[in-house]
Formats: C-alpha cells, sequence, structure tokens
C-alpha cells in the first residue's frame, strides 16, 4: 500500500480550512488543519510533512514567520502561500521567505491542484537530492578510508584539525594512494560540505585549455570560445576545489594560481573583470615539489603558500597490514556492485597480495580484486585468480639460492615482527604480546634487524 502525503494547512477562516482540508482529501493525501501559527508549530514537532499550506495573516503571527521556521528547521518540507489580500510585494517577500508558490483567495480548485502537484514534485526531488547527499557524505567520510597504519592514523588525526578551517592543505605522495578520496574527506568533514566539491586535474589539460578550466573565459579571447564559460574556481565557490597534480601548471598560471590563493581573485581569460570568490583550496602532487623548485619549474613563492598544511601519503608497500583489510573491503564492495556471490580470499592469494610490491598502490590493489571477483570461477579468490605479475612476484620468492638456514630465516623473521609492529602501531608490549615472546627478546630483535632505528626516525620511541 502506498503512503498518502502529509499536508499540513493553516488559515484562521474555519470554513476555507475545512475546505481545502476535505478538497486536498479527496485528492489523495492526509491533510491536517491549523487555525493559529501555534497550532500549526506544535503539529510539526509531532510529525513530517511533505508540504504546508498557510495563509499570511494569522491571528497569533504572520506566515512568513512559518516560512522563516521551514526553511530553518523543515528543509525538506516545501510551502505554498495564500492569501486574501494579493499583491506583487506579499508574493516576492513570501518567494523570497522560500515559499514554492502563491495563490490568492478565493482558490480556484484546478489552480491548487496543479500547484500542489508541482509543490509535491519539487519535495520529491528535494528528498531525493537529500537522500544522494547523504549516500555522498557517507561514501567520502573520512571513517570510509580503511587502514590500521599508524602512519595513517596520524593523517587522520591531522585531518579532523584542520578540516573546519580554510587553511590550503597541500598533499603529497606516489600516483594511487588515495588523494582525491582524503580531499573529498576533508570537504565532507568541513563546515562546507553542502556546497560544492570540484575536482580538477591539471596533467589532463593543455595550458590555454587549463586556464580556461579554472578561471573561465569570455566570448571571443580564444579560437573555438564561442560563448562566455564559468570557471570551476567561481563553480566551487562557497565550497571546495582540489586542484591535482598541480606540479604540471605553467609558469604563468602558477602566478594566476598565486594571487587566487593569496587575495581569492581572478579574471577570467580575455576579461578585466575582476572576480571574488570564498573557495577552500586543495592541492595534490606527486611529483617532489621542493625538488622541482630546486629545477627551477615550480614558483617557490607558490610552493611556500601552498605548502602550509602538508600531507603526505605513504606509499601501499608501506602499509602491509592493510593490504588484506583494502582487498577483503574491494572484494565485498564489487561482489555487491556486479552481483557475485564469493566467501572470501584464500591464504594463498592474500599471502601473493602481502608479497607484492604494489607500485600502482591502492588503486592497482582495488583493480587486482575487481579483475579477480569478474573473472574467478570459484567461491573463494585463489592465486590463479591474480594477475601474472602477482604470481610471478610469488614464485621469485620462493625460488632456491644457497644459503644457510639463518640467513633464509632472517628476511622472513624482520618482515614478520615489523608487519606487527606496524599494526599494533608500534607499541612493543602488545607486539610482544602479540608474537608472544617477552619484550626482552623484541627489543634485541629489533635492535639486530634494524628496527629500532627505524622507529626513532618515525618518532615513535
Amino acid at each position: 500500500m502506498v503512503e498518502k502525503k502529509s499536508i499540513l494547512v493553516v488559515d484562521d477562516d474555519r470554513i476555507i480550512l475545512d475546505s481545502l482540508c476535505e478538497f486536498l482529501s479527496l485528492e489523495g493525501f492526509q491533510t491536517t488543519g491549523a487555525e493559529m501559527l501555534e497550532s500549526a508549530l506544535s503539529e510539526l514537532q509531532k510529525q513530517s510533512y511533505c508540504l504546508v499550506i498557510t495563509d499570511l495573516n494569522l491571528p497569533d503571527g504572520n506566515g512568513l514567520v512559518l516560512l522563516d521556521i521551514l526553511k530553518k528547521d523543515h528543509p525538506q518540507t516545501v510551502a505554498i502561500v495564500i492569501t486574501g489580500y494579493g499583491t506583487i510585494e506579499n508574493a516576492v517577500r513570501a518567494i523570497k521567505k522560500g515559499a514554492y508558490d502563491y495563490l490568492t483567495k478565493p482558490i480556484v480548485d484546478d489552480e491548487l491542484r496543479l500547484a500542489v502537484e508541482r509543490a509535491i514534485k519539487q519535495q520529491s526531488i528535494m528528498s531525493e537530492n537529500e537522500s544522494l547527499r547523504l549516500q555522498l557524505e557517507r561514501k567520502y567520510s573520512l571513517e570510509n578510508i580503511i587502514s590500521h597504519n599508524y602512519k595513517m592514523a596520524k593523517i587522520f588525526d591531522l585531518v579532523e584539525v584542520v578540516a573546519d578551517s580554510k587553511t590550503t592543505v597541500l598533499m603529497t605522495g606516489p600516483s594511487g594512494t588515495g588523494k582525491s578520496i582524503l580531499a573529498r574527506a576533508i570537504h565532507h568533514r568541513s563546515n562546507r560540505r553542502n556546497k560544492p566539491f570540484v575536482e580538477v586535474s591539471c596533467g589532463a589539460l593543455s595550458e590555454t585549455l587549463l586556464e580556461s578550466e579554472l578561471f573561465g573565459h569570455v566570448r571571443g579571447s580564444f579560437t573555438g570560445a564561442v560563448s562566455n564559460k564559468e570557471g570551476k574556481f567561481l563553480a566551487a565557490d562557497g565550497g571546495t576545489i582540489f586542484l591535482d597534480e598541480v606540479a604540471n601548471a605553467s609558469a604563468a598560471l602558477q602566478v594566476k594560481l598565486l594571487r587566487v590563493l593569496q587575495d581569492r581573485q581572478f579574471e577570467p581569460v580575455g576579461s578585466n573583470k575582476t572576480i571574488t570568490v570564498d573557495t577552500r583550496i586543495i592541492l595534490a602532487s606527486n611529483r617532489n615539489l621542493a625538488e622541482e623548485v630546486k629545477q627551477a619549474r615550480f614558483r617557490e613563492d607558490l610552493y611556500y603558500r601552498i605548502n602550509v598544511v602538508t600531507i603526505n601519503l605513504p606509499p601501499l608497500c608501506e602499509r602491509v597490514g592493510d593490504v588484506q583489510l583494502l582487498a577483503k573491503h574491494f572484494l565485498r564492495m564489487y561482489c555487491a556492485q556486479h552481483n557475485k556471490d564469493k566467501l572470501g580470499i584464500t591464504d594463498e592469494a592474500l599471502e601473493c597480495l602481502e608479497r607484492y610490491s604494489w607500485p600502482g598502490n591502492v588503486r592497482e590493489l582495488e583493480n587486482v580484486v575487481e579483475r579477480a571477483v569478474l573473472l574467478s570461477k570459484d567461491k573463494y579468490i585463489g592465486p590463479d585468480d591474480l594477475p601474472n605479475s602477482i604470481k610471478q612476484n610469488q614464485s621469485q620468492h620462493e625460488t632456491y639460492r644457497s644459503m644457510s638456514l639463518k640467513e633464509a630465516l632472517a628476511k622472513p623473521e624482520r618482515n614478520l615482527i615489523r608487519q606487527v609492529l606496524e599494526a599494533n602501531h608500534w607499541n612493543r608490549q602488545q607486539t610482544a604480546k602479540a608474537l608472544q615472546i617477552n619484550r626482552t627478546t623484541l627489543y634485541k630483535k629489533m635492535k639486530h634487524f634494524g628496527l629500532d632505528a627505524e622507529a626513532k626516525q618515525l618518532g615513535l620511541t
């Protein structure tokens, strides 16, 4: 059974109130009547309504006050205003306050029916948009970035601190480590979450096209500019713009970027009109920008301007403990997406994944798991379902060469200790407990394998 849409009707004239409620009930809606502003607010506290139809003149207040309350506390509710004193001024005021439509008394049935149908459609669109927004928030929330790695934990703490600020954030690290996802997480954790998030890859466009893409252009400013175009900075006004691969920006474009970062102002290509925006800027580069500055390929003043808060995302090979977590997450995700029924990944396949160096980082792992989900014929993903490069890597590890037993066991032992240290955020007491050895033995082994020096470098001693 289809649930009836609910409408709250507010009018101090009892005859008109009963007439409207009766008409809307016959049209298939669930209606509630209120003669005063106070009783209308009381009804809104009891349940949610798709639509409110309110008179402007009420004994204990003004319908415009009700519109303000709806906009603030019930944003998913659409409003139609009715009044016996129809003036253009009142109509404009009501629309500015958020009313969807405006009708004058006496109410004509066909006009009311059409207005209600259109308002209900608008409310459905608003509800759908809100649902999509919540889905995006869940998808790009910080909690959705899966990791038990201590380096990532520090990054999450830093994101919590800077998310709500306007400060510029620079993200560094190899391609495929999740810079775009983290940029979205910062945006969705900030007070700009309801405003646009705009992503631009600076390496995907030529110099002219990139400048036009970022700042817009006016008609005739260059060959092919047949009309005015709004740039991405203006599109992200009030929200966040994410500039990926910023090291690819030309020298001329870097000058314009510096000005935007300092003053939040720019001119579209071919225009003298200065545009001011309130846009949060997040940048990313898979190149070493300090080295780019030394080589005179990147402006020093721009580098120091963007290097306010830097987040360095580690490659997946430094997060071995996360490989299993991510692989199982991607397995669940792509089984649901492709309607496949897989029970899991075998221990042998997981060992192959953990031994691989992952030059393509998390993105490569995701692609490998999706491929396995699509091609595997068994209930479990096994080594045979993995690409040859990963299987060959495993075979190379198993190839025999002449060595002592002590030498052969040293590297796996070091790798195991390091993995357990990472899994326990380098807490030695918990690591010793997990390895079922005492702390003194762990300290000796860490020193023997050089892991104590690594801990000091990371500031974890």
